[in-house]
């Protein structure tokens, strides 16, 4: 089984919270609230948008930390061999 990481996990646990919440909130849309119950929903969504794309970049970021760390490692230790 794959390993669900942060990048995902995390904006999918908000998205579900945001679910739930507007239906909560359902009420205010029910008495004509609609620019707050959306606009509330909007500026959530671009929030975990803003997110996702953030947490996307800094695990590519350290993948390729690791991967240059790992290089680095491996032609010290071929330098060391006789």
């Amino acid at each position: 089984m794959k390993k669900l990481n942060r990048t995902t996990l995390l904006p999918t646990a908000l998205l579900v919270y945001l679910a739930v919440m507007a239906y909560l909130g359902y009420p205010h849309l029910q008495a004509g609230e609609t620019l707050f119950y959306f606009g509330v929903i909007g500026a959530s969504l671009v929030i975990i948008a803003l997110l996702y794309i953030i947490l996307r970049k800094r695990d590519k970021i350290r993948q390729q930390r690791d991967e240059k760390i790992r290089e680095t490692y491996e032609k010290d230790e071929d330098k060391e061999k006789p």
